[in-house]
This record gives C-alpha cells, sequence and structure tokens, in this order.
C-alpha cells in the first residue's frame, strides 16, 4: 500500500514538473474603427469613408508556446494568422443578396510561424515565416507605433497612381518573409547582433520545344526550363546604454525568373510589404534610428533608404529615402500622445534621373481603458511634389478612430 502511494505521488510529481516546464499562450489583437481617406494623384481625387479596421495594429490570432529543455536550453514556436474584420476580405457591399455573405474567412494570411531553439547566454535561432531585423528595429524606435495610417516617414502609407486611393503597404522596407531562417543574439555590454537570411531556389531543364499554342483543357502545358528564385538576407545591430537605444539594420532581398519564352519585367516598387508578384528586381533597404527617453517623453529620430534595381538592368532603378523626428509620452496616466514629422525624396532612372520630393507629419492619442483595452484618434497628412509624370503632384490625408482590444 505504501509502495503504491509513493509511486502515485512520484507520477503526480513528475507529470507536474513536466507541465512546469512547457507552456502554450494564445494572444491576439482586435482592432476595428472609423476611418475618412482624402487623396489626390494629379487630377485624380478620392475621398473615402468607413467603418473598417486595423488603423493602429494590423488585427492577429497567435499561439506561441516554449518548453524548457534543461541547462539554459529552450523550444519554441510562434504562429500567429491575420484577422479580418471586413469578412476576410470581401468587399462589405458585394453580397448584401447573398444567402451566405459571411461565407469569407475571417483568419487570413499567415504573419508569421516559425520554430526554434533558445540557449541562454548565446541567443536564439528559427526557422519559418518570420519578422525582417529591420522590421524589429523599426517596430523599437517608429513613434507611431507602426500605424496603418498616412502621414509617416518611417512607414508610409501608400497613395495608388490608378485612382488616388489609399493603400496599406509599406514603401519603406520588407517586413516580414517567408523560407527564413532568423538568429538573434543575447546582449552583450548593451549590443545585440541579429541576422536573417531566406533561401527559395529553383531551377528547371527545358524538356521540350516550347508550344506556341494553349495546351488542349485537361492536359499539362509543355515544359519550360529556367530559374524562378527568391532570396537575400537582413542584418541589424543594436545599442542601449541607460536611456539610450539605437540601431542600424539593412536588408538585400531579390527575386529573379527567368524561364524560357517569358520576357523580364523592370524594376518597380512592390506593392505589398512583400516582394510580392513583383519578378527580376532586387531591393536594398537601410534604416538607422535612435530614442531617448527623459522621463517625461520619449524622442525619437529615424533614416531610411530604399532602392529598387532591375536583376537584369542595373540601370533601371527607383530609389526613396527620408528622414523622420517624432515624441512621444503619457500626458496622463490613462492618456498617451506622439507626433512625429519628416521629409524625404523618391529619384528614378530616366531622363535627367527625375526627382519627387516629399514631405509627411502624423499625430495621435491613445485613452487606455485597462492595459489590454484603448480608444485611439490618429490624423496625418503627406505631400508628394510634381514630376515629369505627374504634374500636379500626389496628396493625401486620413483621420481614424478606433477601439483596440489586445488577449
Amino acid at each position: 500500500m505504501k509502495k503504491s502511494l509513493f509511486a502515485v505521488a512520484a507520477v503526480t510529481a513528475f507529470a507536474g514538473a513536466a507541465q512546469a516546464q512547457s507552456s502554450v499562450t494564445v494572444y491576439g489583437i482586435v482592432d476595428m474603427g472609423y476611418s475618412n481617406t482624402s487623396t489626390r494623384v494629379n487630377t485624380s481625387k478620392v475621398n473615402s469613408s468607413a467603418f473598417t479596421t486595423n488603423a493602429e495594429t494590423d488585427s492577429r490570432l497567435g499561439f506561441k508556446g516554449t518548453e524548457d529543455l534543461g541547462g539554459g536550453t529552450s523550444a519554441f514556436f510562434t504562429i500567429e494568422a491575420q484577422l479580418s474584420g471586413m469578412n476576410g476580405g470581401a468587399p462589405a457591399y458585394g453580397t448584401v443578396t447573398n444567402a451566405t455573405p459571411n461565407s469569407a474567412n475571417v483568419i487570413g494570411g499567415n504573419r508569421q510561424t516559425f520554430v526554434g531553439l533558445k540557449k541562454k547566454g548565446i541567443g536564439s535561432g528559427a526557422i519559418g515565416t518570420q519578422y525582417t531585423p529591420m522590421h524589429d528595429s523599426v517596430a523599437a524606435t517608429d513613434p507611431g507605433g507602426s500605424n496603418n495610417v498616412i502621414g509617416s516617414i518611417i512607414r508610409p502609407i501608400g497613395v495608388a497612381a490608378a485612382n488616388g486611393a489609399a493603400t496599406t503597404a509599406s514603401g519603406n522596407h520588407l517586413v516580414r518573409t517567408t523560407n527564413a531562417i532568423k538568429f538573434n543574439s543575447d546582449k552583450f555590454a548593451g549590443f545585440g547582433l541579429n541576422a536573417l537570411y531566406s533561401l527559395n531556389q529553383s531551377n528547371s531543364t527545358q524538356t521540350g520545344a516550347q508550344s506556341t499554342t494553349a495546351p488542349a483543357a485537361g492536359t499539362a502545358p509543355t515544359a519550360i526550363g529556367g530559374s524562378n528564385n527568391y532570396s537575400g538576407y537582413g542584418i541589424s545591430a543594436d545599442y542601449t546604454w541607460k536611456k539610450l537605444f539605437a540601431t542600424v539594420a539593412m536588408n538585400s532581398f531579390s527575386q529573379e525568373q527567368s524561364l524560357v519564352g517569358q520576357s523580364a519585367t523592370t524594376a518597380a516598387l512592390p506593392g505589398t510589404e512583400s516582394l510580392g508578384t513583383q519578378t527580376n528586381v532586387k531591393i536594398n533597404d537601410v534604416y538607422a534610428a535612435g530614442t531617448y527617453d527623459f522621463g517625461v517623453l520619449k524622442a525619437f529620430a529615424g533614416y531610411t533608404n530604399r532602392k529598387i534595381t532591375g536583376a537584369l538592368n542595373s540601370n533601371q532603378y527607383l530609389k526613396r529615402s527620408g528622414q523622420q523626428i517624432g515624441v512621444r509620452s503619457f500626458i496622463t496616466p490613462a492618456i498617451e500622445g506622439w507626433a512625429s514629422i519628416g521629409n524625404g525624396k523618391y529619384q528614378a532612372f530616366g531622363t535627367n534621373e527625375p526627382t519627387a520630393n516629399f514631405n509627411a507629419w502624423q499625430l495621435g492619442t491613445n485613452y487606455y481603458l485597462s492595459k489590454r483595452s484603448n480608444l485611439y484618434a490618429i490624423y496625418g497628412q503627406s505631400l508628394t511634389s510634381s514630376t515629369s509624370a505627374q504634374t500636379q503632384g500626389a496628396a493625401g490625408s486620413q483621420f481614424a478612430l478606433g477601439v483596440r482590444h489586445s488577449f
């Protein structure tokens, strides 16, 4: 009887210890509100007003866990998906009479999915879809918290040339990438080093003559050889000393598609936060920034430079550079505010290397109802000068009100 009780107690203690060594956390953000946007490209003007989502922070749902492996080593993972409050991205008015208007997915694309190991005193390494080291630097030094409202130089919200509508694409840096291995060092005397390498290469040999006609229904097209490669790297270094934080980072990514029988594309600014469907381009990003906490407020300063070059013709390029300063402070224990202002320049290949100057500013505030819930109001403006392609330049302004809850 005593042996049985001892065995039960031992098994219970072992199970409790094993459970204490590992943990899984469910987390997320839901951001909903109202937005009014006015944009102009040359003579094309658009004013939009809607109840929308993600003005301050992208909504998301995530799972993350750690397991203590002993000896200062642990395993960890993160799975994070985009949440859509707009019927899975479908137009709110598109299926009003549809019997199943909410059939679109609420959970959208992959934000992060990775698994890795961490060694105390050295650092951590992970493989999967992850933030670039540059975005980690931006997130720590952007006075607006990397929100999705017009008015930031560090994280610009674009204006589509076709109809003047605002887009949520970042034209400053590659935010995250797939097929990546990433290392983050522990801090040594205030210094930290971070590196990422992404690799997805595919090279094939043409196995037959290229057909000039479309294949018959139900049959595969003739195999075409060539390469379809995506690769790149990102590195950053940071330094913390008392109330000072400084960081410098760079990205270099390229996407090449030289399949037989296909024409090459030229350098063009991507329409999303990743290289997306753009092919035969190389993107180089540089970022340097710092913050200093004065106690009553935190001051920010940053510089960004992005150059997109044609991978098959290095003479074709588009470059964007800019600088920004800002402040962020708690006005009262429940009210937080921030302000930023900056300017910069676009430069492109062509006759006389045409340029366009731009400036932007933004004001924002949070009213915290609790540690996890807040109301926000953000207003921003941007202005781009005219060029030979845009006789009147471009301008945009946006005002957003909303509520954000994290869990």
